[in-house]
């Protein structure tokens, strides 16, 4: 992983990811929806907590990250929190049908940042290349508020600590 470019303070770089939102056509599974693109820019004014992990269905990500999110969302709800965001390099019917089998409905947008290139430009993607997964964006979280970076934290070994649900609530 390079060093990390964005830092407290900062403002978040505009970016446009690709995302399928969640409709109830797509809850029976007869549909895989169309991509449409969110920009960063939709987040002014808002109070965001922007998670990544590497894969979708990866044994980590897919027990331990983004489940306690889901949990936790109405305790992200009630400290402010307008968005709730899962981020990863794969691709956004990959992120959608992951979302689906999550169960997240509409309380997380899943959202894929293509060949991790917005978190690579961010210093926040990593090589796993060695584990046949090629460039991935890193485990990390950040809390957004009107566009400013109020906490920013990288998974420094494996597994889910500093980007995990308990460790962003408490920093709200």
């Amino acid at each position: 992983m390079a060093s990390v470019k964005i830092s407290v303070g900062d403002i978040i770089p505009n970016a446009t990811f690709r995302t399928i939102p969640y409709t109830d056509e797509l809850a029976d599974r007869s549909a895989c929806g169309i991509p449409t693109t969110l920009s960063t820019d939709s987040w002014k004014g808002k109070k965001v907590v922007l998670f990544s992990v590497p894969g979708a269905f990866t044994p980590t990500c897919h027990i331990n990250h983004l489940p306690p999110y889901l949990a936790k969302y109405d305790e992200f709800k009630a400290k402010g929190v307008d968005v709730i965001a899962v981020i990863a390099a794969n691709d956004p019917f990959v992120m959608s049908g992951w979302g689906r089998a999550e169960g997240v409905a509409d309380k997380i947008i899943t959202l894929s940042d293509i060949n991790a290139a917005w978190s690579g430009d961010l210093g926040l993607s990593v090589d796993l290349s060695s584990h046949g997964l090629g460039i991935r964006t890193a485990r990390f979280a950040m809390i957004i508020d009107n566009l400013v970076v109020k906490y920013v934290e990288v998974e420094p070994a494996p597994g889910v600590t500093v980007s995990g649900a308990d460790a962003v609530l408490a920093k709200l």
